[in-house]
């Protein structure tokens, strides 16, 4: 039996910090919460987006490369003769059956920083 997965749906464009320049595994994006049965929270920063949890009409299989172990013809005594492409199988790590769909625009979780007013000081000439 495979782990179940699910995908993640986001309208727009998230972008990793100048700092994150190539490698980006294992970075912390935000946090998903899910707040219902259906409803879903996630969290990047100062924004939250609501979504919904939604069924695929087609369940997707995840996959991961492995090079084929080729049992060697003749006692294994000469090498494999190279290839230019290696032989590989896929292996079945993941089923993904739903997805979560964020469609709508990230509400601010902060207003606008109150600024202090500045003071008109008046001068007077003495």
């Amino acid at each position: 039996m495979c782990p179940e997965w699910a995908v993640v749906e986001l309208q727009g464009v998230v972008q990793a910090q100048a700092s994150f320049a190539g490698d980006i595994r294992g970075l912390h994006i935000g946090r998903l919460c899910s707040s219902s049965s259906c409803g879903y929270t996630f969290t990047v920063g100062y924004h939250e987006l609501a979504g919904t949890k939604l069924t695929l009409k087609k369940p997707l299989l995840v996959l991961r490369k492995k090079k084929k172990v080729s049992s060697g013809v003749g006692g294994g005594q000469e090498p494999p003769a190279p290839s230019a492409a290696a032989e590989m199988d896929l292996e079945v790590i993941g089923v993904i059956r739903h997805k979560i769909l964020f469609k709508d625009r990230p509400k601010a979780l902060i207003s606008k920083v109150p600024t202090k007013e500045k003071k008109n000081l008046q001068l007077t000439g003495t």
